[in-house]
């Protein structure tokens, strides 16, 4: 506050917040009278001084394309998930028409590296025999590996998780290809991944973090654990 205004609001005694308590509580003070708004002048950043009245058109102008820019945004993300459901619609539906496990993880495979992009596609099945993973083409998932592996503490919250993971972890789950993985989604089948796990692998650090959303990869691991339990029954799972 200047020397001058203080000098003159303890002369009239008043202070800033009557000022602002008066004009709130009247807000129709402007419009009983207009002739003080061009009367009224603010300093702006560039040195010169505007009116009121334009001081409010550029404010109101600047939300208004804030404002635009939101509402941008909202449409951006209100089609990329029309897209989204659109891929998992077309995932879903080629998973159910599988008749046979091998079929399924081509399936699964084909259409998560062509609908999704994905860089690379891993895994893991409970109950796999070392004939039925050479055939279909998925790695055994031991209950060893469920106590003991990488990804115990993530295998017991039970939910999918997205980032960057250890290297460690990425040769478990990307075998020769994890050199060349950035980030990845790990997707539990089951409680406690009592049917297997699902790793997407991709390229690209932002691809996969741990900010995004996995309603959808939800989705993906409770459907995939009912279909593979179809092919493998849950008492060969049971006794892994």
């Amino acid at each position: 506050m200047s020397t001058q205004r203080k000098t003159d609001q303890d002369e009239l005694g008043i202070d800033e917040g009557s000022v602002v308590d008066y004009l709130t509580t009247h807000n129709d003070f402007f419009v009983e009278n207009p002739s003080l708004l061009a009367m009224l002048e603010i300093p702006h950043t560039c040195g010169n001084a505007v009116s009121l009245v334009e001081h409010q058109v550029r404010v109101l102008r600047d939300q208004n394309r804030q404002l635009k820019r939101k509402l941008m945004d909202l449409i951006q993300v209100a089609r990329d998930n029309d897209r989204l459901n659109e891929r998992m619609h077309k995932l879903t539906r080629g998973l159910l028409m599988t008749g046979s496990l091998e079929d399924l993880i081509e399936t699964l495979r084909t259409l998560l590296q062509g609908e999704f992009k994905a860089d690379a596609v891993s895994i893991r099945l409970a109950g796999l025999t070392e004939d039925e993973a050479r055939t279909c083409g998925a790695e055994q998932l031991s209950a060893k590996d469920r106590q003991n592996g990488s990804f115990k503490g993530f295998l017991r919250a039970g939910l999918p998780q997205c980032g960057r993971f250890k290297p460690k972890q990425l040769d478990y789950l990307f075998s020769d290809g994890a050199p060349a993985i950035e980030s990845a989604a790990v997707i539990p089948l089951g409680k406690d991944a009592a049917r297997g796990l699902l790793a997407i692998g991709s390229h690209e650090a932002s691809r996969f973090h741990p900010g995004m959303g996995t309603m959808f990869l939800s989705h993906l691991g409770e459907l995939l654990g009912d279909l593979v339990q179809q092919f493998i029954p849950e008492e060969q799972t049971a006794r892994d």
